[in-house]
């Protein structure tokens, strides 16, 4: 692969035989063990999915009310996103001065205590605590993009993230599948668990227990075989004295060879790789790419709301009344199907057209993703279930194929907006803030106007307005990332 740099933007040090970089192999001994992690927090989202809705309707919260099921799936999806909006940037500037590993242990330990603590609720409460508990101590959305940033250089990174899908393609396999499968189990396998008394007090803790063992067995793997990307010489005792940003010794991982030809220049130029304070990252790039990110975000995360609640809303009332096991199955081919596209194509795409063309198609896809949601409910009560509704849904879910790519080309452009190396998980923290507040906005606003559509007396397409205008935003600020990261690079 080639590094493409106009000649104003070449550095005047760099020799002409120096622009022509061989790729560096991926580290894969350590980067398996990043995609298992991966793999443990997808399972945790996608198992919740399928079984949420009528989770809801069990435990009475909305009184037989059909329209309010949407309302309390978003305030439950919310709480998540809450709590982690809070704690996110804490974990990681944290991750910078003491590691990543000990935050992921931390993680993955949160998600498996939360996961049970879900199964075994029997009040919207408790699930509310057992979703903001997780959100609270998984601080590994972020800081797993920057392990994978540390142990990368900008030959690989890009293959790297074609990587990336993988565990969230098993997990859109897997999760669905349990938890479409194994909830209500002895109604589904009155043979094998119908005498089972603690499942019937308890109808959700089995497709909620294998998430949580997973996480178990991911926080053993790492413990025992994960290296540290950083390394670090702050003493804990100073951190608890709130000398956390006066000093610090973090020093990231060593990168490959072509890594420190890269950055030679730099580090004979003595530029400091000390985490910078957070008024030091606040950079136009940042700012830039945190937009770009919030609101493909909105856009994703509010369409990724509103799906399963559509798919098990009545057909009268604009949805297509599917089952959760019906539900589970087209989240799990889906996700397969995205997974295997963006690992299959990602890289060549990348290569060829770069982060930012990539990018704006995958917002602009968005447009015909949201009308596609009344043309299918259209197509359902005129012939019913059949082939035209199933090619609408097919249709539907292969344009989010393009908008799911949008998230690789962004972590490029947050690597290259890093002031330095240093301060790539705090970058990231900055980043997954903001963009945990469009969490937060999009599932509960969504929901609740797709609720509030529903209701006698209003408009039906209120929440297909509303998504559009999140499309909108998205296709506007994508706008003002360059067509590549690589002018955004600085070599100093």
């Amino acid at each position: 692969m080639t590094t493409r740099q106009n000649d104003e933007e070449t550095p005047l040090l760099q020799q002409p035989d120096q622009l022509i970089a061989r790729t560096s192999p991926l580290p894969w001994d350590q980067f398996w063990i990043i995609l298992f992690l991966q793999l443990s927090d997808s399972l945790v989202v996608q198992t919740l999915a399928p079984f949420t809705p009528q989770l809801i309707r069990d435990i009475g919260v909305t009184n037989g009310d059909e329209s309010q099921v949407g309302h309390y799936v978003g305030i439950l999806q919310s709480s998540y996103y809450t709590a982690q909006a809070l704690t996110i940037l804490p974990w990681s500037q944290l991750s910078d001065h003491i590691g990543r590993k000990p935050v992921i242990l931390i993680a993955q330990f949160a998600m498996s205590i939360s996961m049970f603590s879900f199964g075994l609720s029997k009040k919207f409460v408790g699930l509310v605590v057992s979703r903001a508990f997780c959100g609270a101590f998984n601080g590994s959305n972020g800081v797993i993009k920057s392990m994978v940033m540390d142990i990368t250089d900008t030959t690989n990174l890009p293959k790297a993230f074609s990587y990336m899908p993988l565990p969230w393609m098993l997990g859109t396999l897997v999760g669905p599948l349990v938890g479409g499968s194994l909830s209500r189990p002895m109604d589904r396998f009155p043979e094998i668990f119908g005498r089972s008394k603690l499942l019937q007090i308890y109808p959700y803790l089995l497709p909620c227990a294998f998430p949580a063992i997973f996480a178990l067995v991911a926080w053993l793997v790492a413990y025992f075989c994960f290296k540290e990307s950083v390394t670090t010489t702050t003493p804990l005792w100073k951190l608890t004295k709130g000398r956390l940003l006066r000093q610090s010794y973090a020093k990231p991982f060593p990168p490959s060879r072509n890594a420190l030809a890269v950055c030679e220049v730099a580090d004979s130029e003595g530029v400091t790789s000390k985490p910078l304070p957070l008024w030091a990252l606040l950079t136009p790039k940042v700012l830039t790419v945190t937009a770009s990110y919030v609101t493909m975000t909105l856009l994703y995360m509010g369409f990724s709301s509103v799906l399963p609640v559509f798919y098990s809303t009545p057909i009268e009332l604009g949805g297509l009344s599917l089952d959760p096991p019906k539900i589970g199955a087209i989240l799990a081919v889906s996700g397969v199907a995205h997974g295997v596209f963006q690992l299959l194509f990602y890289s060549r795409l990348h290569d060829r057209f770069g982060a930012g063309a990539m990018h704006v198609t995958g917002v602009i896809s968005g447009i015909p993703i949201i009308i596609l949601f009344p043309v299918t409910n259209a197509l359902a009560r005129v012939h019913g279930l059949g082939l035209a509704v199933w090619l609408s849904v097919g249709v539907q879910l292969s344009l989010v194929t393009s908008l799911i790519m949008c998230y690789p080309c962004l972590a490029l452009f947050i690597r290259a907006a890093a002031p330095n190396r240093a301060s790539l998980g705090a970058t990231n923290g900055i980043v997954q803030l903001v963009v945990a507040g469009a969490k937060i906005v999009a599932p509960a606003s969504a929901a609740s106007v797709f609720s509030y559509s529903l209701q006698e007396g209003h408009n039906a397409w209120s929440i297909y307005y509303y998504l559009i205008a999140f499309a909108f935003l998205a296709v506007g600020t994508s706008l003002l990332l360059p067509r590549d990261p690589s002018l955004w690079e600085d070599h100093q």
